[in-house]
């Protein structure tokens, strides 16, 4: 058993060292190669084979090594080092107008955030109570069925357009604006309302006035005749006067 660990260890032992031969890492220098990257990268130096360059780039073997590549690096370092401050100052407007643009979402949002309703919510729900009030007063007054209906969509659009303006996306001062509007048609709506519940319960009392006299029994002449002498007698006995007989 010793034996053959001992000889699987020294077989491991020759696959290692097998490996560890076969990425053994080499190092070459091509001085062609160094010297075209030397020129390159700052200018100095000079390309090899001289024949080479000579031949087929000779443009560039005339002008690579004239050029100061590192004065360009450095001048490029410069010119982005400054962009550091505007690139700054673009980052501070853009943070900025970001708030603004914050502000402006918040101003224009509506739900909780609707200042307007908080300040003209008030005045305008009790409007609209006072219109509904005076709506279900209709039938009460002689009103038709039509007729209650009629007033109630005037009631639907008013609410529709103030649940729009609390759902729009515009400034709390605009939205401020749009419910004194719609405020101000209330209040007329309501006024005429009003008035036309007055002709109604005035031509109803109208009506029932004519019925009352329609239905009062006709006089009775004799009744009258004989109450008349009575309040005659009567007069004629508290004068001491006496009556003639006739």
């Amino acid at each position: 058993m010793k034996t053959k660990i001992l000889l699987s260890g020294i077989f491991l032992l020759n696959i290692s060292a097998g490996l560890a031969q076969g990425v053994r890492v080499t190092y070459e220098h091509d001085n062609a190669k160094m010297n075209q990257i030397t020129v390159m990268e700052s200018g100095m130096g000079t390309l090899t084979p001289n024949w080479y360059y000579t031949t087929l780039h000779e443009n560039y073997s005339k002008s690579a090594a004239s050029k100061n590549k590192t004065l360009f690096r450095t001048t490029a370092g410069i010119n982005l080092y400054n962009q550091k401050d505007e690139a700054e100052a673009i980052d501070s407007a853009l943070v900025k107008r970001a708030a603004v643009e914050a502000l402006n979402i918040a101003d224009r949002s509506g739900g909780a955030l609707d200042l307007a309703w908080n300040v003209e919510g008030a005045k305008l729900t009790e409007k609209m109570g006072s219109f509904m009030t005076n709506i279900g007063r209709i039938r009460g007054v002689g009103g038709s069925q039509e007729e209650h209906d009629y007033w109630m969509q005037y009631y639907n659009v008013y609410t529709s357009a103030i649940r729009s303006t609390q759902d729009a996306y515009m400034p709390n001062a605009q939205r401020k604006r749009e419910y004194l509007r719609i405020y101000d048609d209330v209040m007329r709506k309501n006024d005429l309302l009003i008035q036309y519940l007055v002709r109604l319960s005035n031509s109803q009392k109208v009506d029932e006035l004519l019925e009352q006299a329609s239905q009062t029994p006709a006089a009775n002449k004799t009744d009258i005749v004989r109450a008349a002498m009575s309040r005659w007698k009567a007069s004629c006995m508290r004068t001491n006067t006496r009556p003639i007989n006739n």
